[in-house]
């Protein structure tokens, strides 16, 4: 079984050394284990390290794009590098490498699909009270949305079987930590977890520049995440709240009017109206995108067995070529 651990930099040439270091060269029933990392833009010496580190295999950026677009580069090379499995870490040493072995287990034993290290964020010293409320919100909201029991879901240490690697399609700008989740709950994939330890902080996170801006841009990827996967439900409910508040508005116009008194109230009768008139489109609205979702899971299906079949030509070209190799070597 071969595992390869991916890891994204950017400008990452001090911290490199020490999280490589701390990563295991043998685990129980792992025949291969190599190392993976995307530069996403680095302006530093963060390539020239990963060489001098040893690093097997190294994808390139001429300019930064994000973390999501990293990780989905990582998950596409290591895929066709033929990995079994694949484990995601923070180039900042953050996550303990010393914990790869366990948090891939459950993988290797077949219990699950996809496990996310949980880093106890209530225990982190270096987390302000403020980030320890919204962690814990912000994983209560994900795990609600996704149906899974996942408890730090914001942790991007985490391992993925081959085959749920090639069922996530990643179509966020900002990060892939949420996204996944939320479509891995609504794929059925097993997802599990364990808990893990952490490192001192060596710097700075550079993916949001402060909590509020963090806080934002992951509410509009679980919002975008999760109406793409249950569009009925979120736009009927909007539309049903519309109607339901325009019904009771224009009740209220009709006991004012059989009163004698309607006249004063017409403006109740219009935001009636218009609330009845949005809470049809938005009803309209939630029928029409759930045709375009279903017509999204038939895409989705056939991208998995297109990726399948790429995977296995790329496979056994790399075979038919290693295996002209050694017969010239023999010859």
């Amino acid at each position: 079984m071969k595992l390869i651990i991916q890891i994204p930099c950017f400008n990452e040439e001090e911290t490199l050394p020490v999280t490589i270091r701390d990563i295991p060269r043998k685990i129980p029933g792992i025949s291969e284990i190599e190392l993976l990392i995307i530069d996403d833009g680095s302006s530093d010496n963060t390539i020239k390290t990963a060489k001098r580190l040893g690093v097997n295999h190294i994808v390139s950026f001429p300019k930064n794009r994000g973390l999501a677009e990293a990780f989905k580069a990582g998950i596409d090379a290591c895929l066709k590098l033929g990995a079994d499995i694949i484990v995601n870490t923070d180039a900042d040493n953050q996550y303990k490498g010393s914990d790869i072995p366990k948090l891939i287990a459950p993988i290797v034993n077949g219990n699950y699909e996809m496990v996310i290290g949980d880093r106890k964020t209530d225990t982190i010293d270096h987390f302000s009270p403020v980030k320890k409320f919204f962690q814990r919100f912000g994983s209560g909201v994900v795990r609600k949305l996704s149906k899974t029991d996942v408890p730090d879901t914001t942790s991007g240490f985490r391992a993925y079987s081959r085959e749920a690697a090639l069922k996530l399609n990643v179509v966020s700008e900002f990060t892939y930590t949420l996204e996944t989740i939320i479509q891995a709950g609504h794929k059925k994939i097993a997802v599990g977890h364990v808990e893990i330890g952490t490192n001192g902080k060596l710097r700075e996170s550079r993916l949001f520049k402060g909590m509020f801006s963090y806080i934002q841009r992951s509410a509009k990827t679980i919002i975008r995440i999760y109406t793409m996967y249950r569009p009925m439900r979120v736009f009927m409910t909007s539309g049903l709240i519309s109607a339901s508040i325009g019904t009771l508005i224009g009740i209220r116009f009709l006991f004012f009017y059989f009163g004698g008194s309607g006249g004063g109230h017409i403006q109740s009768l219009i935001l009636a109206a218009v609330l009845l008139i949005v809470g049809f489109q938005l009803g309209t609205l939630g029928l029409i995108a759930d045709l375009i979702s279903s017509n999204r899971k038939l895409l989705e299906d056939v991208l998995f067995r297109v990726k399948k079949l790429e995977l296995n030509e790329h496979s056994n070209n790399t075979k038919e070529v290693i295996q002209k190799v050694k017969n010239n070597k023999i010859s």
